[in-house]
């Protein structure tokens, strides 16, 4: 018995008889057992996607062409697996009541267009019957359903798997030497602006005769971090420009460095931590990991689903 574990409206009925062989309206892209799949359909499933390539491509027609073909091929084969999928939902028994497809219309109404007269204007501007669309809604629902039935419930990753992931891939873990610090940043006119690095040397006297750097930073720095009062958070040293990663280096938690003079900027950083290099445990990992793990366990288990449907499927590319 074929069953949805996650859905109780899908129940066993008799296979769907094969209806007559469809009338072709435009070019042939595959042929999917006596499905066909049209270039109109590659071409709408890819709207999206080529609107934004051709937005960001729009210097380059070439690369956008390139592009944009690899998405209809794309388009093509994710449309080839739809309909080896709704074969699979016909020839294997399955069944969902008109009922259960209404409630499906209705609610993605309510959901993406507020009302049905947003709905049915919508429908209008893109040239879509409401049988179209609820047609639409019912294939979405069961490749959706019927891919959680072939794949989603099959993976399982354990606890090991992770460990050993984590063991095997240390370098993917290891995180370089950090430092917390505020920034006080003063831009300089001209590589001899003697004024700001003045300026600078005056900050650093008020610093050290009590000031907060803190207060400093949010009345003087010029640099991005002046709203959050200098607060540039944790930064990997090597990042860092070369002259503050040098200062930092020499600086304990809690020390405010020298000025520091550039050519166009003078600095005062106060370092707040230090983390030294090292790999994040596995507690602080584990999580990405499984997802990781998942979504490959996943991709092949689709693979290997959708290569055995299509074994059993007549199946021509065009």
């Amino acid at each position: 018995m074929k069953s949805f574990p996650f859905i109780s409206w899908l129940v066993i009925g008799a296979a769907l008889s094969a209806g007559a062989e469809p009338m072709v309206i435009d070019g042939i892209q595959g042929v999917v057992s006596s499905r066909v799949v049209t270039r109109t359909e590659v071409e709408d499933y890819s709207r999206p996607a080529a609107d934004a390539l051709r937005r960001q491509y729009s210097a380059e027609p070439g690369v956008f062409q390139e592009k944009l073909n690899e998405t209809l091929n794309d388009s093509l084969e994710q449309l080839v697996e739809r309909a080896l999928i709704l074969r699979s939902f016909d020839t294997e028994g399955y069944k969902l009541p008109d009922a259960v497809v209404d409630e499906l219309v209705q609610e993605r109404i309510r959901d993406r267009f507020g009302d049905r007269v947003t709905f049915m204007k919508t429908l209008q501007a893109q040239g879509m019957t409401v049988e179209q669309f609820r047609k639409q809604v019912r294939e979405q629902y069961i490749e959706a359903a019927l891919r959680n039935q072939n794949v989603q419930r099959e993976i399982f990753i354990s606890p090991y798997q992770i460990e050993k992931y984590y063991l095997a891939n240390q370098d993917e873990f290891r995180v370089e030497d950090q430092v917390k610090l505020r920034m006080i940043v003063l831009t300089k006119s001209a590589p001899d602006d003697t004024n700001t690095v003045n300026l600078a040397h005056e900050i650093q006297a008020k610093i050290k005769d009590g000031a907060p750097f803190a207060e400093m930073a949010s009345i003087y720095s010029q640099g991005s971090q002046k709203n959050q009062a200098g607060d540039a958070g944790w930064q990997r040293r090597s990042i860092l420009r070369q002259e503050l990663a040098t200062a930092a280096d020499k600086l304990a938690p809690g020390q405010v460095s020298d000025v520091i003079d550039t050519p166009e900027t003078c600095y005062l950083i106060l370092i707040e931590e230090k983390k030294p290099a090292h790999v994040r445990p596995l507690t602080e990992v584990a999580i990405d990991i499984e997802k990781n793990l998942r979504l490959k366990q996943q991709a092949r288990l689709q693979k290997d689903w959708i290569e055995g449907l299509k074994k059993k499927t007549f199946i021509r590319y065009f």
